[in-house]
């Protein structure tokens, strides 16, 4: 029997004990489940940091490229003058809003919000589409995601989601601001918690549940939209009334925190974290699909998800199967399990059960 960090787990391996949610200790595992990678990814969308393992880790085996000589998709992306250029003009947003952010919540500077708001929508601009946002998004994975960042990519994703729901130009920039201003309670939270590799106690995880009212109080005297406020407040409730901090239920909930609860999950799960790596978008799908119509907005994850598929094809991807191919067709009724082409053969996952996409390459 082994504690073995989330992000370690392999296929295969064997819960020594039954597992529950921090937050409402639901039972989500039982001991002695035999875990695949749809297990881990559900082990992560619920923050779980570790569990008790059967056996010890296995050797991690190397896998094969896309194909001796050719570059996949990703690796020709982050090759290119764009994805550089994004990854430049990023790196400099993130770093401003550091330092812009954290001299407000010290006192020392007043909210100049045009100018806080110009480089993310510089981002955005520059003829990149929204398929182009999401790749180079995702090809920003390989970094431990820091809150400045996390904020940054659920502005983005947020503001992508409000043009898929075709709100009005004030409010794509209501949501845009309120994925920026989401979680800055989460800087007023001692950052060795933040950061801890290891299982939160119990009372540091009821620490880390106050960033929503910290961040809410920080901002509640700033000339900024009280729908931003709402989304500080509210993008941990959920519309079952199972989130906090005041367990709201849908029609509760501010419509701009719903949007951002979406992209916040999807990015938190989609990036590397400090207990884990990223998880692969279509796993994170599969968990929206099979969990998410109760939790978040109806029509606001239906869009999402319908949208989101879509920005995905044409990326090279490996099964777990081992094989590698291309996602060419979208199936409407199965939005995670798209047809794949491997070689001269056309795979449709959504009549394949048991396979599926475990990496995007």
């Amino acid at each position: 029997m082994k504690r073995v960090l989330t992000k370690k787990l392999l296929p295969g391996m064997i819960l020594a004990n039954d597992v529950f949610t921090y937050d409402s200790h639901t039972k989500l595992m039982d001991k002695g489940t035999v875990l695949n990678e749809k297990d881990i990814a559900r082990l992560a969308f619920y923050s779980i940091i570790d569990v008790l393992i059967e056996d010890a880790p296995a050797e991690e085996t190397v896998p094969p490229r896309a194909s001796e000589t050719g570059l996949t998709y990703s690796e020709r992306l982050r090759q290119s003058e764009a994805f550089k250029e994004f990854k430049h003009d990023f790196e400099e947003c993130a770093s401003k809003f550091e330092h812009t952010i954290g001299d407000i919540l010290k006192g020392n500077e007043d909210l100049d919000l045009d100018e806080m708001m110009t480089p993310i929508y510089s981002l955005i601009s520059q003829g990149r589409t929204t398929s182009n946002i999401f790749d180079m998004l995702h090809n920003l994975r390989l970094y431990d995601d820091a809150t400045y960042t996390h904020c940054i990519n659920v502005a983005l994703i947020t503001n992508i989601i409000a043009q898929w729901l075709k709100w009005d130009e004030s409010e794509v920039e209501i949501a845009t601001q309120a994925g920026l201003f989401h979680d800055i309670g989460k800087l007023l939270i001692p950052d060795s918690i933040i950061t801890k590799p290891g299982a939160l106690t119990d009372d540091e995880f009821s620490l880390v549940k106050t960033h929503p009212q910290k961040g809410y109080e920080a901002m509640k005297n700033l000339s900024i939209s009280a729908h931003v406020k709402n989304a500080a407040l509210m993008h941990h409730e959920r519309c079952d009334g199972t989130g906090y901090p005041l367990r709201l239920r849908g029609p509760q909930i501010d419509k701009f925190a719903k949007a951002v609860a979406i992209a916040d999950v999807y990015d938190a799960m989609t990036s590397a974290r400090y207990y884990r790596g990223p998880i692969c978008p279509f796993i994170a799908i599969s968990m929206f699909e099979d969990e998410g119509f109760q939790k978040y907005d109806p029509e606001m994850i239906l869009s999402f998800l319908h949208n989101i598929v879509n920005t995905y094809l044409l990326n090279t991807v490996r099964l777990n199967t081992g094989e590698v191919g291309e996602i060419i067709f979208v199936n409407s009724a199965n939005l995670s399990r798209p047809t794949i082409k491997v070689g001269n053969d056309y795979i449709d996952l959504s009549k394949c059960p048991g396979v599926y996409i475990q990496e995007i390459i």
